[in-house]
Parts: C-alpha cells; structure tokens; sequence
C-alpha cells in the first residue's frame, strides 16, 4: 500500500526547529514535501503575495531534509506548493510546529493556522500544530501528537471547509494529561505601545503587553492547554454570523 502524501508547512520559517522535528514525525509515516518561508512570517496572518514575484530556491539541511524556500507568506507557501511545485494535490497538509501557542484570538493573527487555511481552502484535509513554548523547546511530545493527529485525520477525513488546531503543552515531566476537543476560547494580548528614542533621537514604538484569559472551561482551548491537555479545536471557514442575520435583517438601511 501507497504512503500518503503529506505537504509541511509553517510561519516560522524553513531553517526552524519546528519545521525540522515535524518533518522527522511526517518521515514515519508518509512521503513529505516541506514548502515553507524563506524567513520567519509569525503573524502576518492569511495574507497573500499579489503584486511582487514568488521566488522558490531548493533547500537542504541536515539528515535527509530538503524542501523548498519560498520568499512569501504561509499562505503562499502551501498555494504556490499544491499549485506549481507538487504533481498531484497531496493527502494531508500539517502546518508546525509552531513555537508558542495559537489559541483565543491569535488565530486572527497566526500564520501557521494560515498554511492551514489555505489548504482548507484547496479541498485538502490540513492541520495547524503548535507547542506552547518560546524558549528551550522539546518537541519530543509534540512530534508524537502530530503522528496520532495525522493518522486520525488520515482516517476519518475532515468535514468539508474545516480544519484542527492542534496545541501541545510544554513537555512536563509528568507527560501530558491527554486530550480535550476544544472551542477558541477568549484569551487576548492586551498590548500597548513603549515610545523610545533611537541613537538618532529618531522616535518609535515596542510593542509589549501581558497575556488576558478570562476562561475557565477546561472545553476553552487556552484553559486545556494551561492544564496539561493537548488541546484539539475544529475550525471552519463560514465566517458569517447566522444567528444575527435575523434581527440584522430587521434594520433599515434606507
């Protein structure tokens, strides 16, 4: 029997560590293609390149890691690989390992959810994969989740416009605590701008903050993830809120 295809992508970039341990879990079970950044694109969310050519170049790394490079976004990455590099669409698409978490709102802004999307888009079965660590990562249970998420997904399918997000807990030493299916819960980054002044006396802004998570259900993406859980949210892409249009219907515009 055939090896599923599976295309990897991210935000982080190609020279990542995430991208690399994600590879090394997607090498057990398929035949990978890796089609990612050229440099880190962290929360440009789902834009797309349109008035500037898309440069690919041919990237090898250490082991048996090769892929493409590409000088766009996370969604252009995933367009330009099922559209122009691959020869068929692929099986499955997995976007990760992000470093640091998607959950609450930062899906809005997230461009490894993005990759995803865009997949979604396509048709293909996809999946977002991040682990809630900045610094020090081990992606050792990270790697494993993706494997049992992938073969889920490879499985069952995935009804038609949605997608997973997948956020893994800093390993603990304990190990995880297992698995929530999950809902975007309402955590925020409640930012505000530091104005400075550069050598120059030019002035600018730093952007800085704190995290907000007003949720307590452990169904909340942020509060699984927070206890242990690896948390597992189903995304669609019907934006539309159905329950408004009623009364939305009932206001005059004239």
């Amino acid at each position: 029997m055939s090896q599923p295809s599976i295309l990897i992508s991210n935000d982080d970039g190609i020279y990542s560590d995430g991208i690399y341990a994600l590879w090394e879990s997607m090498s057990e079970i398929g035949d990978t293609i890796v089609v990612a950044p050229n440099t880190e694109k962290s929360a440009v969310g789902h834009a797309i390149t349109l008035s500037d050519p898309i440069r690919i170049e041919e990237v090898s790394r250490s082991g048996d890691f090769s892929g493409y490079a590409v000088n766009g976004t996370p969604a252009d990455s995933v367009k330009i690989g099922v559209k122009a590099i691959m020869n068929s669409k692929p099986d499955i698409i997995i976007s990760g390992i992000n470093h640091g978490a998607n959950v609450g709102q930062s899906l809005l802004y997230s461009g490894t959810i993005s990759a995803a999307t865009e997949g979604t888009f396509l048709g293909i079965p996809s999946i977002a994969i991040s682990l809630d660590a900045l610094r020090d990562c081990d992606f050792t249970t990270a790697k494993a989740v993706a494997k049992k998420v992938v073969n889920a997904v490879l499985e069952n399918g995935l009804p038609k416009d949605t997608l997973l997000n997948v956020n893994v807990p800093k390993d603990r030493k304990n190990g995880i605590r297992g698995y929530q299916i999950t809902h975007q819960g309402s955590i925020y980054f409640k930012d505000h701008f530091e104005k400075r002044e550069d050598p120059r006396g030019r002035l600018y802004y730093w952007m800085t903050g704190d995290i907000i998570d007003p949720d307590t259900n452990l169904k909340s993406d942020g509060v699984a993830l927070k206890e242990g859980y690896v948390s597992v949210t189903p995304l669609q892409l019907q934006m539309t809120n159905m329950d408004f249009t009623h009364e939305l219907n009932e206001w005059s515009f004239d």
